[in-house]
Parts: C-alpha cells; sequence; structure tokens
C-alpha cells in the first residue's frame, strides 16, 4: 500500500491499562485489527491474533506483540464457520486460562453500483463475516467471561451515512450497532460491558483492495479533517473502551470518524 498504514508501530506508548488482560482480536492481521494488537500488547495484555491465511502479516503482528514483551497466539481460519469461532475461543482459553476482552474486528467488503449486480452468495459472506461472526464468537466466549470483561465491536460511519457501493457491508454495521446495543443489555448483569467503536474512512487494505481507483484516490477527502484516518488512529478508543478507563461506558457507540457527524 502507498503509503504504508501506520499501526502505532513506532507511537504508541503503552502505560499497563491492560496488564494481565487476555484479548481475542479477529482481523488482527492487518489494519485496524492490528493497531488494536500493538496498541493492547503495549498496555499489558497477552494477544490471540485470529486471522484468515495471511500468514506473513499476522506473523508481523504477532511479533509486534512480542517485542512488547506480550504472548501472541497466530489463529487462521475462517470466522464465518460457526464450528472455528467456538475452536477459536478454546483455544485462546486452552492457552490463557480465561478471555478478557473480545474484539470482533474482522469485515468482509465488496463495493458494487447496481443492486442486480449483488449475488445471493455475495450478501450471504457479507453477513457471515461481519455479523454472523461476532454472534458466534460472544456466544462462545461469554462462558469464559469474568465480571469486568469487555466486548469490542468494530461498526462504521456506514451504520448512520450508508454509501450505495457499500450497500452489503453498510447493512452490516447497521446491525452490528443495534447487536452492540441489544447485547450490552443482555450482559449486563453479568458485569461484561459491550460496546462499539465507528471508524470513518481508515487507511487499511480493504480501501485500495475493494473500491475504485477514483474513490481511493479521494479516500477521507469529504472528512473535516480533510484526510483518509490511520489504524494507529483509533486504537486510543479501543483501549479506552477495554480498560477501566471505559468502565461507565456500556452500549455505547464512539465515533472515530475525522469529524463526519453521527448525530
Amino acid at each position: 500500500m502507498d503509503p504504508v498504514p501506520d499501526h502505532g508501530e513506532h507511537s504508541y506508548q503503552g502505560s499497563g491499562k491492560l496488564d494481565g488482560k487476555v484479548a481475542l482480536i479477529t482481523g488482527a492481521d492487518s489494519g485496524i485489527g492490528k493497531a488494536v494488537a500493538i496498541a493492547f500488547a503495549r498496555e499489558g495484555a497477552d494477544i490471540v491474533v485470529s486471522y484468515l491465511n495471511e500468514d506473513d502479516d499476522a506473523r508481523d503482528t504477532g511479533l509486534w506483540v512480542e517485542k512488547a514483551g506480550r504472548k501472541a497466539i497466530l489463529v487462521p481460519g475462517d470466522i464465518k464457520s460457526v464450528d472455528h469461532c467456538e475452536a477459536l475461543v478454546k483455544r485462546a482459553v486452552k492457552e490463557f486460562g480465561k478471555i478478557d476482552i473480545l474484539v470482533n474486528n474482522a469485515a468482509f467488503q465488496r463495493t458494487y453500483a447496481d443492486i442486480a449486480d449483488i449475488s445471493a452468495e455475495e450478501w450471504d459472506e457479507t453477513f457471515r463475516t461481519n455479523i454472523y461472526a461476532p454472534f458466534y464468537l460472544a456466544r462462545a466466549a461469554v462462558p469464559h467471561m469474568k465480571r469486568g470483561s469487555t466486548i469490542i465491536n468494530t461498526t462504521s460511519i456506514q451504520s448512520r451515512q450508508p454509501s450505495p457501493y457499500l450497500l452489503p457491508y453498510a447493512s452490516t454495521k447497521g446491525a452490528i450497532s443495534n447487536f452492540t446495543a441489544g447485547l450490552a443489555e443482555m450482559l449486563a448483569a453479568k458485569g461484561i460491558r459491550v460496546n462499539a467503536v465507528a471508524p470513518g474512512p481508515i487507511w487499511t487494505p480493504l480501501i485500495p483492495s475493494t473500491m475504485p481507483a477514483d474513490k481511493v484516490a479521494k479516500f477521507g477527502e469529504q472528512t473535516l479533517i480533510g484526510r483518509a484516518g490511520q489504524p494507529a488512529e483509533l486504537a486510543g478508543a479501543f483501549v479506552l473502551l477495554a480498560s477501566e478507563l471505559g468502565s461507565y461506558m456500556n452500549g455505547a457507540v464512539v465515533p472515530v470518524t475525522g469529524g463526519e457527524i453521527m448525530i
């Protein structure tokens, strides 16, 4: 990618906000997930790096986690599969004995100009990746989570300002916001907080790989800040929600949008 995304490799400074915690992060091989893994590790958490099949990228994330003095477990596989999601949670519990933080971040998107071009298979794959998987993972993880644990879902500005060319993706992001709110109410009695981060235009591999070149060239220019955000600029919001700094936040959607309005 040109420019190379900034995941906070050389900038994020931790201060022990997540000492002794265990975080399972999906899509942690690149983009937002990679930035969150690096930040969480530097805050003191061990990381389960969930990813599809990008082994080199996942190993790089693991190296950054280990450089922070924490343990990284790399688990490839397709989170569209309920069996894989359940196995992923079992692996985390086997390796670390618990799960304190679940970050449902992995996502799938493609662009389409006409609804006639969107196949049933495409719609199904988008929903299974973006909203079925968070359900599968939350259902599997909650029995292993204690009071004070957290679930953080990645939604999007698209949940409030859907782009027509991202119809399947935007639809799932609206579902994730509602899933977050409902699950927060469902788990409140267990002392497990559930929140979401809503990124605006962030420079991740999804952008050049799924968008037309003319849109990539102007990506993020519509924001008040006037540019796309970097993955590292999301990390602080996830740390807030995962740590005691966010202890009174539940059912919230935190916008990190470069000024695009979500009210």
